[in-house]
């Protein structure tokens, strides 16, 4: 078994819970057309291919914009966002004890999320986790690829200097699985988050229902993490 040297992580659903903010930005970008709100639980059920496509979601369930493009909503989503998107957002409990112990033991670890690069940077920081990182590759950072296309997990892998024979991926959602299928890495899925499928039915090699249980996941494939659970 060739040794685990570096994890991929997704964003959204997986080590934060970001949705709170998500829903105030787009609650104020609907205001501003004449739309109605969306509940928490409408906006979760949008996350998870990018901003662009959060922002179509949010107008075909509330009624087209009138006059503005995809790309000029997204643009003013964005503006609202990004200076807010640690207001309410937090880490998902056992997050920053579970990365803590993988950069302990040795492991690289980089992001993949379809969250744009620098709202992505914006809220590590503001949660006290960007030191964790040494690669993050958003849905903007590789033209044309957002997940579930194999380009992205490629682009993190090239960053944190690993092959796909020594690295893991830690999602939430069928996206997440497929990406790291195509790219040949094995997945780990934590329950709970941004996916409506649950998440036993989403083919991962691995769930895990607490992130405390993740290194001795992770060292089940050869990590260097031991096999203990994080406390």
């Amino acid at each position: 078994m060739t040794a685990i040297t570096s994890v991929v992580f997704d964003l959204d659903g997986t080590l934060i819970d970001s949705a709170p903010d998500l829903r105030t930005a787009l609650n104020r970008l609907l205001a501003a057309e004449g739309r109605r709100p969306l509940a928490l639980a409408e906006v979760v059920a949008m996350i998870g291919d990018g901003a662009a496509r959060l922002v179509e979601r949010a107008f075909a369930a509330t009624g087209e914009p009138a006059g503005a493009t995809v790309s000029e909503l997204t643009r003013r989503f964005l503006a609202l966002y990004e200076p807010h998107a640690a207001d309410e957002t937090r880490p998902v409990e056992g997050v920053p004890e579970a990365l803590a112990a993988l950069r302990t033991a040795g492991l690289r670890l980089g992001i993949c999320t379809n969250k744009p690069e620098r709202a992505t940077w914006t809220v590590l920081r503001a949660l006290g986790l960007a030191d964790h990182f040494t690669a993050v590759v958003g849905g903007d950072s590789v033209p044309g690829a957002r997940k579930p296309d194999p380009a992205m997990v490629f682009a993190v892998l090239e960053r944190l200097g690993a092959n796909p024979s020594e690295a893991v991926m830690v999602g939430d959602s069928g996206n997440d699985v497929a990406a790291a299928r195509a790219a040949g890495l094995p997945v780990i899925v934590r329950a709970g988050g941004y996916t409506a499928i649950p998440a036993a039915a989403l083919g991962a090699d691995r769930v895990i229902d607490d992130v405390a249980d993740l290194p001795a996941a992770i060292a089940a494939f050869g990590g260097r993490t031991g096999a203990g659970r994080v406390s």
